[in-house]
């Protein structure tokens, strides 16, 4: 299986990760697309983890409805128990409503006594209030959670007012409720004008802070985070507000009290190329949260998903290009003017690559290749430019003009080490740097070739290469 799920017969989409008796259930919309085979509309599915590597599959959770009903589409929601039942509170989608008068999104919601069997509570459905100023067909993504504070149930939705400028509507709405069963609509949680909407919304504290994610497709497809020491807000956006970058998608949260984990969504595209539009739906990935001494977020790999990787393979390094010193403490580059790079064997089909590096002052990039062939006419580039303090993705050829193909901010400092630790599998790639930025995408049109390092004008020094694989 792979160290990133995917249902054989589709993708995965929005996890519903709820955490009980020491199991991760991970729900998720499932997407078979095939219309013509499997009918349309996204039903949810359920797994259960310890270590987001093995999963045992619970099968359907909850069954879409038919043509007619409010939830054609089993759309996000969340998971909450009161008083030992499990409740569930998921968008009921109908995009065949539009224009009829009745609205396209409603809250809906089903128990459970055992996690396992679901049943539909046919007698609710919670409209966007109109009368309040929402738009009727933005309403979704139920957050619901217990506010020790406030001593009721609140609701955070996915929700548009009804009137200014249309992109900048988007608002996460809230409902409170003494017993999960009658709701009232209060003033949103947080209206922005920022976005179209604020999907998938989700809440937690660490400390004295509150975090709010959500997730946009409007000012830019990404999970976003806000942080505030009060529901009141203000919620303040960090300097790097994002866990991931442009394919990792509603995410949501989870812990067991000591550690929190995000799960999102690593996209496909289309027709498996590099420059193929992002689709709906992809892979699991899975980051360890972590509050950083300024309480802002990091994200590392968790532990659990590193761990079975214990086969080391051997590197045999071979020049390409320039001008390289290799002993057993590092592999040097000389490259002051020039390009230099090296290959050091072929990569498996999966793998966990762990390199330390550090560049010198000046140094135009440096990094790592990825399933490069001996003559550098086919690769993919993970590489740091400290001029533009970032993280790139690239890749060789690159058709025409089209640009590079990821990016992420990273700030970094001369002859201070880089630890790079990168997981790859089939087409999937996630890459951290520092145990503190993440950086997932695809990998489709390079499937084999060799590791390599390269330095671009200036110099560079790789402490540590390391290729392991699971048994």
């Amino acid at each position: 299986m792979s160290i990133f799920y995917r249902p054989m017969d589709g993708v995965a989409a929005d996890f519903i990760p709820f955490y009980w008796n020491g199991d991760y259930h991970l729900f998720y919309l499932k997407d078979y697309r095939d219309p013509e085979g499997h009918g349309e509309g996204t039903p949810w599915f359920h797994l259960v983890t310890r270590d987001f590597v093995h999963f045992e599959d619970w099968g359907e959770a909850l069954p879409r409805g038919g043509p007619d009903d409010q939830d054609r589409w089993v759309f996000t929601g969340s998971v909450i128990e009161r008083q030992g039942t499990f409740h569930i509170f998921y968008t009921g989608h109908n995009g065949h409503f539009a224009g009829t008068g009745r609205p396209v999104q409603a809250v809906m919601h089903a128990t459970s006594p055992d996690l396992r069997t679901w049943t539909k509570d046919e007698g609710f459905l919670f409209f966007a209030p109109t009368e309040l100023g929402y738009e009727p067909d933005d309403w979704r993504d139920p957050y619901v959670f217990w506010n020790e504070e406030t001593g009721e149930y609140w609701m955070l939705l996915a929700a548009r007012r009804a009137s200014g400028p249309p992109r900048h509507r988007g608002c996460i709405a809230l409902a409170t409720s003494p017993d999960l069963l009658n709701w009232q609509v209060r003033d949103p949680l947080w209206a922005p004008d920022l976005y179209y909407t604020h999907e998938c919304p989700d809440l937690f504290r660490i400390g004295d802070w509150w975090y709010l994610v959500y997730s946009t497709f409007s000012e830019r497809s990404v999970t976003h985070y806000r942080m505030s020491r009060t529901l009141d807000g203000p919620w303040l956006a960090p300097p790097n507000d994002t866990f991931d970058g442009r394919p990792y998608y509603a995410a949501k949260t989870a812990g067991d009290g000591e550690r929190r984990y995000v799960f999102g969504w690593l996209a496909t595209r289309a027709g498996e190329k590099d420059d193929g539009a992002w689709q709906w739906g992809g892979n699991l990935v899975v980051h360890e949260v972590i509050q950083q001494a300024d309480d802002t977020l990091k994200v590392r790999p968790p532990e659990s998903v590193l761990a079975p990787f214990t086969e080391q393979i051997h590197l045999t390094p071979q020049l390409v290009l320039g001008k390289w010193s290799v002993s057993a403490e590092d592999i040097t580059a000389a490259s002051v003017g020039r390009f230099s790079a090296m290959t050091l064997g072929q990569l498996p089909d999966e793998c966990l690559i762990e390199a330390t590096f550090a560049y010198g002052m000046g140094t135009a990039n440096c990094g790592l290749l990825l399933r490069t062939d001996n003559s550098l006419e086919h690769n993919y580039q993970l590489r740091i430019e400290p001029a533009n303090q970032r993280l790139v993705l690239d890749r060789w050829p690159r058709p025409g003009d089209q640009p590079f193909m990821l990016e992420r901010p990273l700030n970094t400092s001369p002859n201070i080490a880089i630890n790079l630790t990168v997981l790859l599998d089939g087409t999937c790639l996630v890459a951290y740097v520092n145990d503190e930025l993440a950086m997932s995408a695809r990998l489709y049109e390079h499937r084999q070739g060799a590791l390599g390092i390269f330095c671009s004008e200036g110099d560079a020094r790789f402490d540590r290469l390391v290729v392991k694989t699971r048994k």
